[in-house]
């Protein structure tokens, strides 16, 4: 598995330079500005806990090269035996992230480094996901955020369940991780109010420290929000928005949007992957889902967390993969377009060239299942993979064309599989919220309204509803009052967020009919794949010929081994 690193040195660097280039090219005085928030994503940051130098995460010899390389990037997944060890505990703090801990999330990677470190090298280490570690940077202030904490890394709230110290000290002993707890779990945070402090999103950490006010261009003691995982400031940079979804355009007049409106609205967040997130009054246990998760957004309420691992990078996958894509990226260049608005035009001649009703006609006897990257939810298996039936000798551009349209049509009908998942467990979604790049992609914005049919509302800032989200948490910080009291992020988010545009659902059109058919279709190919997978380990299971490679080289012997045929049947419930 490759390995994925960065540097918090760099990182901080890259934000700092951007500061000071935002500030000059809007002209506003620093002094002007009253918070700041940070977001990242879901990475885990290592530091030295007597001198706060970064430690080096890069394997074999863990030696600084010179580049302070101490971050661990989430889409890195050498953890994935010590994540089978850690579910195999069946822990139930494991409840409250969908069953089971995926190697995306922190604690995974902290096992790993453990398990490859230099012991001595290991015991000076302090954890971080990478949020927290830039509000530390900014602050000096280790304060960390539930966002960061419930969501990967498995702390569980006071007063949830019976938790005590959020941390739980059980679960760090079984997995051999018993050294965390020592010290009121000094290294990874401590006990609130103890040794530690946690906030929700946007509660003020502390103010800017004299080091990092020189660094950043922006004045002493600016007020720093608690900062969240990037998926997440894309919830908040979005949902808020007024709706009236009887109107192409999303409503700014709309009077009644209160914090209830955000139960309906899942939070589509579109990048190298996708996460999709949801709020709940209640908690809501959904198997494969992230979460139940409670006060990482607005104190009291609870989130979950479905997500694809890989949307924009199945994509540029797909294509960089396919013989074509050469001379394809050059016509694009030449036509001065990206590569997506260049096939999506070319889909659009196929259709119109071979007299088709829709480009989905084209594309309907392909089926395309894409785990290429294994499956983050509602599946959670990372071991899952992709297939394909359908597959032709075509090596033209228009069979690249093609088999791109059955890799967004994938998109769109594992996105239909997730909400259906959620709302078949009680939670009410009636309308996705997107936000990233993709959402410049027409052909996809249509197909995941049809596949799921329900509105898809696109904001009015595409590429920058994570970084508005951020801006909200420096807003919320700063609006603390003496006593502690800061303005609700939901009244923030409404004030806030602007109208965008809604793409809606086709109803009962033949497109509609088609994504229904291939989504039965795509059940199949999921149902399938785990069944060929079972009856291939079964001759390792029986046969002496394989003893020597029988040594826990299938899943949990009460999970996907003993492959119950039902669960072809019973999977969308």
């Amino acid at each position: 598995m490759a390995t994925q690193e960065q540097s918090t040195t760099d990182i901080w660097k890259c934000i700092c330079l951007c500061v000071k280039q935002v500030l000059a090219k809007s002209l506003v005085d620093p002094t002007n500005i009253r918070g700041i928030g940070f977001d990242a994503t879901c990475s885990l940051a290592v530091f030295d806990h007597k001198t706060d130098e970064p430690i080096p995460v890069t394997s074999p010899d863990f030696e600084n090269d010179g580049n302070d390389r101490n971050v661990i990037l989430w889409l890195d997944h050498r953890p994935e035996a010590e994540t089978e060890k850690i579910n195999k505990t069946k822990h139930n703090l494991l409840r409250y992230v969908g069953g089971k801990m995926s190697p995306e999330m922190e604690i995974p990677k902290v096992l790993w480094l453990k398990n490859n470190m230099p012991p001595e090298l290991f015991d000076r280490c302090k954890f971080f996901d990478l949020a927290d570690a830039l509000t530390a940077i900014a602050t000096g202030n280790e304060t960390r955020s539930f966002c960061s904490t419930v969501c990967k890394q498995g702390y569980v709230p006071v007063g949830v369940d019976g938790s005590v110290k959020g941390w739980q000290e059980d679960f760090l002993q079984s997995i051999g991780l018993g050294d965390l707890a020592e010290e009121n779990f000094k290294r990874i945070g401590g006990v609130d109010r103890v040794n530690g402090s946690y906030l929700s999103a946007g509660e003020r950490v502390g103010g800017l420290s004299e080091k990092a006010s020189k660094e950043l261009g922006l004045p002493v003691g600016l007020a720093v929000g608690s900062g969240v995982i990037d998926a997440y400031a894309g919830w908040i940079g979005t949902v808020g928005a007024k709706v009236r979804l009887s109107r192409d355009q999303l409503d700014e007049s709309v009077a009644d949007n209160d914090v209830s409106q955000a139960f309906t609205r899942l939070a589509s967040v579109a990048g190298t992957s996708t996460c999709h997130l949801a709020m709940s009054k209640d908690p809501i246990f959904v198997p494969g889902v992230w979460g139940p998760y409670r006060d990482v957004l607005i104190p009291g309420f609870w989130m979950a967390e479905g997500g694809q691992s890989a949307t924009g990078e199945l994509l540029k996958h797909m294509l960089e993969t396919h013989v074509a894509y050469g001379d394809t990226i050059k016509e694009a260049e030449a036509a001065g377009k990206n590569i997506f608005d260049f096939l999506n035009d070319h889909l659009e001649q196929l259709a119109e060239k071979q007299k088709a009703p829709t480009i989905s006609f084209l594309a309907r006897h392909m089926f395309f299942y894409g785990d290429l990257f294994g499956n983050r939810s509602p599946v959670a298996d990372p071991s899952m993979r992709g297939s394909l039936v359908g597959i032709s000798n075509d090596k033209s551009k228009d069979g690249m064309a093609l088999l791109y349209y059955a890799t967004m049509e994938f998109i769109a009908l594992q996105t239909r599989h997730i909400v259906e998942t959620m709302n078949n467990r009680g939670h009410s979604i009636s309308s996705i919220f997107m936000s990233g790049s993709q959402c410049q992609n027409e052909i996809l914005m249509d197909l995941i309204a049809n596949a799921c049919d329900m509105p898809v509302l696109i904001p009015r800032y595409v590429d920058a509803a994570v970084v508005l989200g951020a801006a909200m948490l420096g807003a919320k910080a700063a609006s603390t009052q003496p006593d502690g009291t800061t303005e609700p992020l939901w009244d923030i988010m409404d004030r806030m967020s602007k109208p965008g545009k809604v793409v809606w659902s086709r109803g009962n059109s033949g497109e509609r009919l088609l994504l229904d058919a291939k989504y039965d279709i795509f059940m199949d190919l999921l149902a399938g794949q785990k069944l060929y997978r079972m009856k291939v380990d079964q001759v390792f299971k029986k046969s002496p010929h394989f003893n020597e490679l029988q040594e826990d080289n299938s899943e949990d012997s009460e999970g996907e081994s003993i492959f119950d045929l039902n669960w072809c049947k019973n999977i969308r419930l």
